[in-house]
């Protein structure tokens, strides 16, 4: 907690869970804290049309775990109110062309969906004093000084509405927005000459389908936590995840890289199942009911953006999340290395607050690069990564990662190493 004085205000671009992340953060060092998201944000735990990657499972590793009951003590409580259950103890069977793992889940996590996550979170920041939201709002342009040099607020135009613009003025102003971020396009309307972003093509598919365990099953929330059945891309077989959220749900993941998609037709995406190279997901489903239709999403490329190779960047502008980084969803990283990033910005702010600096830099090399080795090692088994400046080991391992100037009023660095 900051026991100096609040300034001035921090706007959100993107009220995600990167979004979420950094109000927390912010709404210790700046009086004012506004979250800006084009959605309208729905009364209970639903998807949201902008978060098209929700309705598929998330997971916390460890790490973000750890760091988002730092920020939210007792979250997982608030889950567990609302139908989320402990794995502790429950099965993993995870099977693979190598071979088959079946331990007992040591720690006492709980699973859920994002839109639980989500909602839960965002109730939490909705009770911090000084911050608010703004829904349905378009972000439209940064507002900057007469030189470009740093930035003064945005542009936004309420969806809907006559058109007309309304300008935001902000300290700070921080781009979550994720993957439909348009921070490149803004910077080189500015001037600012952007580097090329590391791609992957992976041309990964996903479709998920929720199914609901009734009482004559429930003991299969009390046996298993996940199955994971890894495809085989000789036979051309997907890779399978069965695992149990909150409210006596369960889900079903197909997912494969390479352009081969998985079916959302009901009756095709069963038939996918009865495939997988285990029969167990398909048995474990006996006698669950559906109740969705299959839902994909597609990841035609993974990216990663290098501001930090840029000669100018303006100040009082930040960006976290996947409008900085696409991870492959699969692995879990997205949310963590967001936590993460809050956890750094913490961190450099503190550092300012104790010893006020003009130029403020974070760097968190370290926490990117194995989570870009992961992705790979799975991603080039299926096809050889194609396209823009590719990610190789060689990136990966070098693994830069800056954070550029957040505040005018700042000077100095921060290296940012937690």
């Amino acid at each position: 907690m900051n026991n100096m004085s609040k300034k001035g205000t921090a706007l959100i671009i993107g009220g995600g869970i990167a979004g979420l992340l950094s109000a927390r953060v912010l709404s210790d060092y700046y009086e004012e804290v506004v979250i800006v998201e084009k959605d309208n944000f729905p009364a209970g735990p639903e998807d949201r049309a902008g978060t098209p990657q929700s309705f598929h499972p998330h997971r916390f590793t460890q790490r973000g775990k750890e760091i988002m009951t730092r920020f939210f003590p007792d979250f997982e409580q608030d889950l567990a109110e609302q139908g989320a259950r402990s794995v502790l103890n429950k099965t993993v069977h995870n099977m693979n062309q190598h071979g088959t793992v079946v331990v007992q889940y040591p720690r006492n996590d709980y699973k859920f969906s994002r839109a639980l996550l989500e909602w839960v979170v965002r109730k939490r920041v909705r009770e911090i004093p000084g911050v608010r939201f703004l829904p349905k709002h378009d972000v439209l342009r940064l507002l900057t000084t007469p030189d470009h040099a740093a930035v003064t607020g945005v542009a936004v135009r309420e969806r809907g509405a006559d058109g007309q613009e309304k300008f935001l003025m902000a300290d700070l102003v921080v781009d979550t927005s994720g993957r439909s971020s348009k921070l490149t396009a803004w910077l080189e309307n500015l001037g600012y000459d952007v580097p090329t972003p590391d791609l992957l093509k992976v041309n990964l598919g996903y479709s998920t389908r929720r199914y609901r365990i009734p009482p004559n099953q429930a003991h299969l929330t009390e046996t298993w936590d996940t199955v994971i059945i890894g495809g085989q891309p000789a036979n051309g077989t997907f890779s399978g995840v069965f695992s149990i959220i909150e409210n006596q749900t369960a889900e079903v993941l197909l997912y494969r890289p390479g352009g081969h998609y998985p079916p959302t037709d009901a009756e095709q995406f069963e038939q996918a199942v009865a495939q997988l190279p285990s029969p167990l997901i398909a048995e474990l489903l006996q006698g669950l009911e559906p109740i969705t239709a299959p839902r994909g999403f597609r990841v035609p490329a993974l990216h990663r953006h290098h501001f930090e190779q840029m000669d100018r960047w303006p100040s009082g502008l930040l960006v976290l999340g996947d409008a900085f980084c696409i991870y492959d969803p699969i692995f879990g990283q997205g949310m963590t290395v967001a936590a993460i990033e809050a956890e750094v910005l913490e961190a450099c702010l503190r550092e300012q607050g104790e010893a006020p600096p003009a130029a403020f830099r974070t760097t968190s090399a370290p926490k990117h690069s194995g989570c870009d080795r992961t992705g790979l090692v799975v991603e080039l088994r299926e096809r050889p990564a194609v396209g823009g400046r590719r990610i190789c080991r060689r990136r990966a391992a070098k693994g830069n990662f800056v954070r550029p100037e957040i505040s005018r009023s700042a000077s100095g660095a921060c290296d940012g190493r937690a």
